[in-house]
């Protein structure tokens, strides 16, 4: 049989069967180029996408020489582009197309390029295919635990370049909107809160991954992105590729990358440091150990066990009222028999993944936000129902007033920023910093002021001269070393 020009095909993995085409509908979408004519035959790959092949009619407008050229398989997720415009016979470094945008990528052992969609932005990281498909997996598998993780998009792979010499994969990913990495943190802004909100955010991360058997093996600040969480940080895992997925973990083993993270976040600021980018009194040895400090006292509260007698059933109580403090839910309470001693129980405590509030206020009001935005929200809800009751003289359903809260106080708020400033602070951070400009303000004066002025005054004298998060542009990133020269949170 004659052999032919390969010809690009397209299917939709989903639980009816393949359907030609890229479209949404199934959980992840397969391309590849292949042969005409190929035989039938079914392969899994990443995600338990199927890339299948099978005798595929010749299509006029495909570029033969191209086609030719590349051998492609392009696993990705349904609801995004399918990518196919992008140079894939070309090293990653090389390219030059229009989509591609310069973002502050941080510090990467591999390339890593970011092209743009409309409004979306993408990730492009050039791997070892083994790696790329491992990475995809982890992202993928954390999400699915409620890590905060990047979203993992798809994996290309069997890439070759115009000598048909092979390159190496790309692992793709949604770029977070709104992240900060931690070098534009520390230029922007280098105090004692600072450095407490990103100690706890990081330690809270590594606690989370610890607890769903995952050892990242590679914790450190280049490889977490923050944003903002009303006044502290939440961290996100952007980096799996050297991680391990266990049951469980090992003390050992939550030992030693405890002991990574303390090592190489010293090492971080250290460079930071040389540069003048932290200030001379921040000592990245003490941040390290600040680190170890935080994490383990939150794994004590989240893991340990506690004997008590049957006359303490109220130690049960303030155990879980610590767990929920912090954030997290208790989703089963068992009591032992203590061995050592006949008439004690040991607690065991059984945490799921924190984010109460956050569920809770998506719940109620639909918004999405991180946890101590989520909190404050909620907290602004009850304040907001007090006060109509007490104006209405009537009791309102909790419903009605959630309802409420977001029409005429939520939406009210954010409705007096100008079209042109959005994108310089998400919603729930926007409403917070208004309410806590109002707050201030309010304080000032001695009397409380009209929210809306309120708000008017933080967005003509704090949000117009912020700098836009939405995506962090390359020349407001380490352009400078004077901190001055740069925009403060």
């Amino acid at each position: 049989m004659t052999e032919r020009a390969p010809l690009p095909v397209a299917q939709v993995a989903s639980d009816r069967g393949w359907k030609e085409g890229i479209t949404p509908g199934g959980p992840a979408i397969a391309v590849g180029y292949l042969p005409e004519g190929t035989s039938e035959r079914v392969a899994r790959g990443p995600d338990r996408a199927i890339a299948a092949t099978g005798v595929v009619p010749a299509r006029p407008h495909i570029d033969h020489a191209k086609a030719a050229i590349v051998a492609l398989r392009l696993f990705a997720r349904t609801g995004h582009p399918d990518f196919l415009d992008l140079p894939w016979n070309e090293p990653l470094e090389e390219w030059e197309h229009d989509r591609l945008v310069e973002i502050p990528a941080g510090l990467h052992r591999h390339v890593v390029r970011f092209v743009r969609y409309g409004e979306r932005l993408y990730v492009l990281k050039e791997l070892p295919k083994r790696y790329a498909e491992r990475e995809y997996r982890f992202l993928n598998h954390l999400k699915e635990e409620g890590v905060p993780t990047v979203e993992a998009v798809g994996v290309v792979t069997h890439r070759l370049d115009a000598d048909r010499e092979p390159l190496q994969a790309v692992l793709i990913t949604k770029h977070l909107a709104y992240s900060l990495p931690y070098r534009l943190l520390f230029s922007r802004r280098s105090d004692p809160e600072l450095v407490t909100s990103m100690i706890e955010a990081l330690a809270n991360l590594l606690v989370r991954i610890h607890l769903v058997g995952f050892m990242w093996g590679d914790c450190s600040l280049s490889n977490t992105l923050f944003r903002r969480d009303a006044d502290q940080l939440a961290a996100y895992l952007i980096d799996t590729e050297t991680g391990e997925l266990h049951p469980s973990l090992t003390d050992g083993q939550r030992s030693y990358d405890l002991e990574l993270a303390v090592e190489r976040t010293a090492g971080e600021l250290l460079d930071l440091q040389a540069q003048g980018l932290v200030p001379d009194d921040l000592d990245p040895a003490d941040f390290g150990l600040a680190l170890e400090a935080t994490y383990r006292m939150l794994w004590s509260v989240l893991t340990d066990v506690e004997v008590f007698h049957a006359n303490e059933r109220y130690r049960i109580h303030e155990r879980l009222e610590r767990v929920n403090r912090m954030g997290y839910d208790v989703g089963e309470v068992e009591l032992v028999a203590s061995p050592d001693d006949p008439d004690a129980l040991e607690l065991h405590l059984h945490v799921v993944e924190p984010a109460r509030h956050r569920r809770l206020l998506f719940e109620r009001t639909g918004l999405a936000a991180e946890e101590t935005q989520a909190r404050a929200l909620l907290n602004d809800i009850t304040r907001y129902s007090c006060w109509r009751q007490a104006n209405d003289g009537v009791t309102l359903p909790q419903e009605r007033l959630d309802r409420r809260w977001y029409e005429d106080s939520y939406l009210a708020l954010l409705d007096r920023v100008p079209d042109d400033l959005w994108g310089r602070r998400e919603g729930p951070q926007l409403f917070l910093e208004i309410l806590g400009h109002w707050a201030r303000l309010s304080a000032e004066r001695g009397h409380d002021m009209p929210l809306q002025d309120a708000a008017d005054d933080y967005v003509g004298s704090v949000l117009r001269d912020a700098s836009d998060e939405v995506v962090v542009e390359d020349d407001d990133a380490f352009s400078t070393s004077d901190p001055r020269e740069l925009d403060l949170l």
